[in-house]
């Protein structure tokens, strides 16, 4: 009993060293660090045609559309998990303490069918839908910041500490973006939207302990199941559209 007992306080240990990485992040930060991530979304989708919002991006199957889409639809599910927390629909998957795997995979069926009933729309109608949700709910954080928004494993997560979840999904979406035009992005301070990120996921906390210290933002695309090296699409081109001679990738 007393080994068990000595584990369950290891383990609490260990999960709480992330949460302490996140203490030392200021609430200004990651508020700056969130509205910064809905801007550049904003910015990169203001760079899409109507065809190239059908071009892949590193996102498995979904196209640039669709990411679009799913922007919108979790921002609206993060004023869901606050209007109805600490008892919404995410708490109550979280007090189950399933492993991460599980909970991706759950995660993953959710966003799957919100996006399939989501209506037909252009790109860029779903993220003026977004920004305005995303907007509205950095404007509710601050008098809610350590209010308890769900638990995992006796870790408590306060609405501040999911505010960084949600600032890290942004700057995470707005590479997948940059990605799908060809193009490379990372975030201004990518040290505090890992940080951020650490904070609001404690499902993670024993898959990170491997960070060396290498780029954060690199260590943040990896750990987010993301390939840094996904390919550029240099040029979009329609399905079956020739390439031009010697126009091959950089």
């Amino acid at each position: 009993m007393a080994g068990r007992g000595r584990n369950r306080a290891a383990q609490r240990e260990q999960y709480q060293s992330p949460q302490a990485q996140m203490s030392r992040v200021s609430r200004a930060g990651v508020l700056a660090a969130y509205r910064d991530g809905v801007t550049v979304i904003c910015e990169l989708a203001a760079q899409f045609s109507d065809a190239t919002w059908l071009a892949a991006t590193p996102c498995g199957e979904w196209r640039a559309v669709d990411l679009a889409g799913h922007l919108r639809c979790v921002a609206d599910d993060y004023h869901e998990y606050l209007d109805d927390a600490p008892g919404s629909r995410l708490a109550r998957l979280m007090a189950a303490n399933a492993p991460a795997d599980s909970l991706v995979r759950k995660l993953a069926r959710q966003n799957a069918a919100e996006l399939a009933a989501l209506p037909d729309a252009p790109g860029s109608e779903h993220i003026m839908a977004f920004a305005d949700s995303a907007r509205a709910y950095g404007r509710r954080l601050p008098q809610s910041w350590d209010l308890i928004h769900h638990s995992y494993r006796e870790i408590d997560v306060t609405v501040g500490a999911m505010a960084g979840a949600a600032c890290a999904e942004w700057h995470l979406h707005a590479w997948d973006l940059a990605r799908s035009l060809g193009k490379d992005y990372r975030p201004a301070d990518p040290g505090l939207v890992l940080a951020a990120w650490r904070g609001g996921m404690p499902q993670l906390w024993p898959e990170l302990t491997g960070w060396d210290g290498d780029d954060p933002w690199d260590y943040l695309l990896t750990a987010s199941s993301r390939d840094p090296g996904w390919p550029r699409v240099l040029e979009w081109r329609p399905f079956g559209t020739a390439q031009e001679p010697g126009a091959g990738p950089e």
